[in-house]
């Protein structure tokens, strides 16, 4: 019979022992070569995968389909071998009740394969999807250029109507490269439309700046020209757009746009082949070629002189845009890009009143002025006109009008005190 105390000691040793529901032999007595091999091909796999990812993203700079293609084959391959190994590891090696020291170490390494397969699987569900929305703008470009052929298409035969006679060769361009534009009262109407639009379209975000910055338009719109009664308080917007009109439309008359140059041409042929040169191009590619052109010029100036300092301030916080205007720059920004598109349009409306001989004469209408049908038209058209022998008086000009040949082009006016049917 044992002592007490030897026998709690062998009670304590045998609650510490470790059962075994299969031999110890069992467990250890596994493959130690199959499972190397195993882990050989894991780490092949895992190379292997690894070169087809770099691969998938080589692909895509430069973007190039047919390899990106072929890469995300190879990288779905890969992980399906991987995948392979994993079910054929799990089939021949359940999970023993013990594990030993050497396992844990070889279910770690599992453990953080498995991790960086699903690191990959996500990554290539991502280069899927990129290749799709690629796929789409592809589309989408292809899309453009078809719809942009048909319009060049279009538009290469109404120039051909318009500016080639039946005797001529048709498809032919002049030495220039342009194609021949009859110089007529309605090309010169038409240019005159655009620019009245382009006041209009350059007012807006003006406007909306304006707000933003915080300014009292009432009292803005007054500044400009004031104790003009307005219909309606929107109809303020045409305040602003005087004023854009005044300061672009100045100069107009004089042949050089009150703008200095040392090459400065003006017979009719070279005003009118300025035209057709800026017809079709974009004034920011233009003004990357040469920004020191004539016409840089010109946009550099209308801009210093249409953006008051103490609106950009108000509009940037700074005054670094005009800075660089006035050092002879041609900022990207999308306020001087929606610039550019007026002064484009003012450019190109002096240039054709010049190529006409006799050339085109510009005339402006002064506020109090009694309106007149003959030479001007409303802004507003559903005005309502008193029976009063009093005629309506001009408030705002809101775009010039032309004398060209016996022909008028009306001015664009606003009428102050008029009331408008609802």
């Amino acid at each position: 019979m044992l002592p007490t105390g030897a026998k709690d000691s062998q009670l304590r040793e045998s609650s510490n022992q470790k059962v075994h529901p299969q031999p110890m032999e069992e467990a250890t007595n596994q493959n130690p070569e199959a499972m190397e091999s195993l882990i050989s091909k894991i780490f092949t796999n895992i190379s292997s995968l690894k070169s087809a990812y770099i691969q998938l993203q080589a692909a895509h700079t430069p973007y190039d389909p047919d390899k990106i293609q072929v890469a995300d084959k190879l990288v779905i391959s890969e992980l399906k071998n991987l995948s392979e190994l994993k079910h054929l590891y799990r089939e021949k090696n359940p999970k023993p009740v013990c594990v030993s020291p050497q396992d844990s170490r070889l279910a770690a390494e599992i453990q953080e394969q498995q991790s960086l397969l699903k690191t990959y699987e996500v990554m290539v569900k991502k280069f899927q999807s990129e290749i799709q929305n690629k796929d789409s703008e592809v589309l989408q470009l292809q899309q453009q250029i078809e719809e942009a052929n048909q319009r060049r298409a279009k538009l290469e035969k109404n120039l051909k109507l318009r500016g080639l006679s039946t005797k001529e060769s048709e498809g032919s361009a002049d030495e220039n490269g342009f194609f021949p534009v009859d110089l007529t009262p309605d090309l010169f109407a038409s240019a005159v439309e655009a620019a009245f639009k382009a006041i209009h379209d350059f007012s807006k975000p003006l406007i909306n700046m304006m707000k933003a910055a915080g300014w009292d338009l009432d009292a803005a719109a007054n500044s400009i020209e004031p104790d003009v009664i307005y219909a309606k308080r929107a109809h303020k917007k045409y305040a602003f757009e005087s004023h854009i009109c005044q300061r672009m439309f100045s100069g107009f008359q004089q042949a050089s746009f009150s703008i200095k140059s040392d090459n400065l041409m003006v017979n009719k042929d070279s005003f009118f082949h300025q035209f057709l040169a800026l017809r079709e191009m974009d004034p920011v590619d233009m003004l990357g070629q040469n920004p020191d052109s004539i016409f840089g010029k010109f946009c550099r100036s209308k801009y210093l002189l249409v953006v008051h300092p103490k609106m950009e301030a108000s509009f940037f916080g700074n005054l670094d845009q005009r800075n660089y205007v006035m050092g002879g720059g041609h900022p990207r920004t999308p306020f001087y890009q929606a610039f550019l598109k007026l002064a484009k349009s003012i450019w190109l409306l002096h240039r054709l009143a010049y190529s006409f001989d006799p050339n085109v004469k510009v005339f402006q209408v002064k506020r109090g002025t009694e309106f007149s049908e003959v030479y001007m038209e409303s802004v507003v058209k559903n005005l309502i006109l008193d029976e009063s022998d009093q005629k309506p008086k001009v408030g705002l000009m809101v775009m010039p009008g032309f004398w060209i040949g016996g022909s008028v082009i009306q001015s664009q006016v606003y009428l102050s005190g008029m009331k408008v049917a609802e």
